[in-house]
C-alpha cells in the first residue's frame, strides 16, 4: 500500500484493473476449453473403433493402392505413346472422287481413292469402269503429298481432298 501511495495511485483503480484482467483471463480460459472440447470430439470421431495399429494399417493400405495406381498409369502412358507412334505411319487421310470415266455409262461407277499417312505418304487407286472394256485399276505412289507421275483431274482432286483432311492429328495434339 505504501508503494501505491508513493506513486499516487488509488488502490480502487488497481483492484478494478486486476478484476478486469481476471475477467479477461476467465473468458480466454472458457474459449480455450471450448476449442479443446471441439478438438477432442473430432479426435474421438476420427479414432472411433480404431486403435493406432489399425489406423496405421489403413494408411499403409492406401499408400500401397496409390503405388499400384501409379504403376498402372505409367503402363497406360507407355501404351498410349506406343499407339501414337504407330498411328503416324497408318493411313488416316482419305480422299474419294466418283466419276464417269468413259461418259458412256451413267451412275459414276469409276472412282479414285487416295489413302495418306499423317506425313502425306501413301497411294492413289484409280478404278475406271467401262461397260465394253471391263474395269481398269491403277495404283500410283504419293510421297510427301506429291505424285511423281501425271495425275488426271479426278486423281488430283482426290489427292487434294485427302491432304486437306487432318486425320488423327487433332487427337494427338490434345484437342
Amino acid at each position: 500500500m505504501k508503494l501505491f501511495n508513493e506513486f499516487g495511485i488509488d488502490i480502487g483503480y488497481v483492484v478494478l484493473g486486476m478484476a478486469g484482467v481476471i475477467l479477461l483471463m476467465f473468458i480466454m480460459l472458457i474459449v480455450t476449453m471450448a476449442k479443446n472440447s471441439s478438438t477432442r470430439k473430432k479426435y474421438k470421431k476420427f479414432m472411433a473403433g480404431e486403435n493406432g495399429k489399425n489406423l496405421e494399417k489403413a494408411i499403409l493400405d492406401k499408400f500401397s493402392t496409390v503405388d499400384v495406381l501409379e504403376a498402372e498409369v505409367h503402363e497406360l502412358s507407355e501404351r498410349v505413346e506406343n499407339v501414337s507412334g504407330r498411328l503416324v505411319s497408318s493411313y488416316q487421310k482419305i480422299g474419294l472422287v466418283k466419276y464417269d470415266a468413259f461418259k458412256e455409262i451413267g451412275g459414276k461407277l469409276s472412282f479414285v481413292l487416295v489413302l495418306l499417312t499423317e506425313e502425306d505418304n501413301g497411294f492413289i487407286i484409280n478404278s475406271m469402269h467401262s461397260s465394253r472394256e471391263g474395269c481398269f485399276t491403277y495404283a500410283k505412289e504419293v510421297v510427301n503429298g506429291e505424285a511423281f507421275v501425271i495425275l488426271s483431274e479426278e486423281e488430283q482432286q482426290a489427292l487434294e481432298e485427302a491432304k486437306s483432311n487432318i486425320g488423327l492429328k487433332k487427337f494427338s495434339d490434345g484437342e
